[in-house]
Order: structure tokens, then C-alpha cells, then sequence
């Protein structure tokens, strides 16, 4: 099944070069199963793997997922302990892959509240996957999108203070330039599972004309054939901007 909506996807023209993901229904999916909240968040773990190698498949060259908000750290501090721990557990099982497959990993975020072992796992992966050309891997983690504007307005601001730039020359594209994700451009397609219809203060500026994808499959369940079905969907669409249909 997976091959034959990969085949059609590769037929119905352009595949959306950066797809962003918010993985949502890890919990949702462990209550179902009277489990621990973190065993859904393992469980999910297999689903980002089959989510990065669908995307290479399909040809995505950009892939973003939301793994941890900034909010997520007002959770119960146990919950919040078992999260870093399989930050940590990812980067350790899967950074020698990521590197294999030709994977760059970035991660986007407030990265000075991570403990020593996470900081240090991220400060890895990047490092040991920066030469990857296939596919850029963004993990969103300690992100916040308003934090993410507010710290892009202060970096501007900073540089009118120093008098590099004229207050006149700042527009969309040098707020752009100041977000995280300026080096990958914005996405063409956002994905989120568990049927939530809310953007959850993730990428709102970089979300503006992005198609999106609402699925009611809780993240642990999300399998390649799953972005492929939403690659098909996305290529189904007139993507106008704005501007007046053909």
C-alpha cells in the first residue's frame, strides 16, 4: 500500500518541498491503553522514524516537527523528565542512521532550559549530521513561535540601536531572516494528527500560505503511508497566494 501511494505521489508532479508536523496523541493514544503518558511518547518515537525516511522517499527536502513547546514545560515535572530522557534515547539510537541516510539535524528553540544530558545530545546530533545534503531534519524543541517573533524583533531592534540597520529597511524579509527556520524557507505543508484544529503557537509567521492537513490518526499510529496520503492530498490543491485561480 505504502509503494503504490508512493508511485502515485511521484506521478501527480511537485511533491511539497518543507512539510512541518505537529505530532500530537501521544497521550491520547497511551489513555486508550490505560498506559503511562510517557509510553505514548515512546511509542511516537517509531513514528518520527517513519515519518523522515517517508519523506525522503517522497523527495520532501525540508522536514520540521513539533516535538516540545515551551508551554510543555509547565507539565508535571516526572512527565517532563521522561521527555528529555527520550530526547536522549533518539539521538543515541538514531544519530549514526540519520547520518547514514544523509540527514542534517537542527534543532529550532530556546535550547538554554535543556539539562546538560539533553543539551549535550542535541549539540551532537548537529554536529555529527551537519554534512547531511538529503534531507534537513528541524526538531522543534523548547519552541515557541510568539518567543520565536519577539526574539526576531529584538535582534532587529539591536541592529537599529547599532545603527546597521534604518529603521525604514525593516520588512517581511528581514523579519524572515531573524526566525529560526530562514535558512529552509517556509513550509508548504502542514500536517498534524489526533484531529486537533489549532495551530498550537507553532511557525504562525512561516505558516501564512502553508496548505494544511488535519487528521484525526494519533501520532504513534502515523506511518509513511500516512504522509503520503497527505502529499497526495496537498498535490490535489491550486496553491494561489492570494492571487486569482488559473
Amino acid at each position: 500500500m505504502p509503494d503504490d501511494l508512493l508511485g502515485q505521489l511521484k506521478l501527480n508532479g511537485a511533491v511539497p518541498r518543507h512539510v512541518a508536523i505537529i505530532m500530537d496523541g501521544n497521550g491520547r493514544w497511551a489513555r486508550e491503553r490505560r498506559l503511562p503518558r510517557p509510553l505514548g511518547h515512546r511509542a511516537g518515537m517509531t513514528s518520527v522514524r517513519e515519518a523522515v525516511e517517508g519523506a525522503i522517499e517522497a523527495g520532501v527536502e525540508v522536514l520540521t516537527l513539533f516535538a516540545f513547546s515551551e508551554e510543555n514545560w509547565q507539565r508535571p515535572p516526572s512527565e517532563i523528565s521522561a521527555l528529555m530522557g527520550l530526547l536522549e534515547e533518539y539521538i543515541a539510537k538514531e544519530c549514526e542512521e540519520l547520518r547514514g541516510q544523509g540527514v542534517q539535524v537542527s534543532v529550532l528553540g530556546d535550547r538554554g532550559r535543556l539539562a546538560g544530558g539533553a543539551l549535550a545530545a542535541v549539540e551532537r546530533i548537529e554536529r555529527e549530521t551537519r554534512s547531511g545534503k538529503r534531507l534537513a531534519l528541524n526538531l522543534c524543541i523548547s519552541y515557541s513561535s510568539r518567543a520565536e517573533l519577539a526574539r526576531a524583533a529584538r535582534l532587529l531592534a539591536e541592529e537599529v540601536l547599532r545603527g546597521t540597520r534604518r529603521l525604514e529597511a525593516i520588512d517581511e524579509g528581514a523579519v524572515g531572516d531573524k526566525l529560526y527556520t530562514a535558512p529552509w524557507g517556509d513550509p508548504d505543508l502542514l500536517i498534524r494528527t489526533s484531529g486537533e484544529q489549532r495551530l498550537s503557537n507553532f511557525l504562525l509567521w512561516q505558516l501564512a500560505y502553508a496548505e494544511l492537513y488535519l487528521t484525526g490518526v494519533l501520532w504513534p499510529d502515523f506511518t509513511r503511508r500516512h504522509l503520503f496520503e497527505a502529499i497526495l492530498d496537498y498535490q490535489r490543491r491550486e496553491r494561489r497566494f492570494g492571487k486569482v485561480g488559473a
